[in-house]
This record gives structure tokens, sequence and C-alpha cells, in this order.
């Protein structure tokens, strides 16, 4: 659970996912701090999930519905 990871893994693990390709927030330009936040509340909230993957050794962020 995301919980268990501390503090710093867990925005270093939300600051890969929210800096990848891919994620733009709009035509409005987005800090990394409000990103990160924003990525944060979701986990909170239930409405993402953080999963790892053996194979690759990797962690990514999913909304939890999708996953």
């Amino acid at each position: 659970m995301w919980q268990d990871l501390s503090e710093a893994a867990l925005i270093g693990v939300i600051e890969d996912f929210v800096t990848r390709e891919g994620t733009e927030y709009g035509q409005h330009e987005t800090s990394l701090e409000a990103k990160v936040a924003t990525v944060k509340r979701q986990l909170e909230k239930g409405l993402a999930v953080i999963v790892f993957d053996a194979e690759s050794e990797t962690c990514s962020v999913r909304t939890a519905d999708g996953f």
C-alpha cells in the first residue's frame, strides 16, 4: 500500500509519474508541486493506486477503477 512508503519514496514515485511524457494537464502550466499534490489527494481518496511491476521492478500510478 502507498501508505507503507516513506514520504520521500512516495514523492519520488509520484514525481516520476507526473513528469512522464503524455501526462499533460491541459493548456495551463501546472507546477510540479501542484501535480504531486493532486495525485497524492487521489491516492488518499482511493481514486488512484500505486502498482509495482516485479518483472521490470518499477512502480506506477494508475486509476483505481482501471486497476
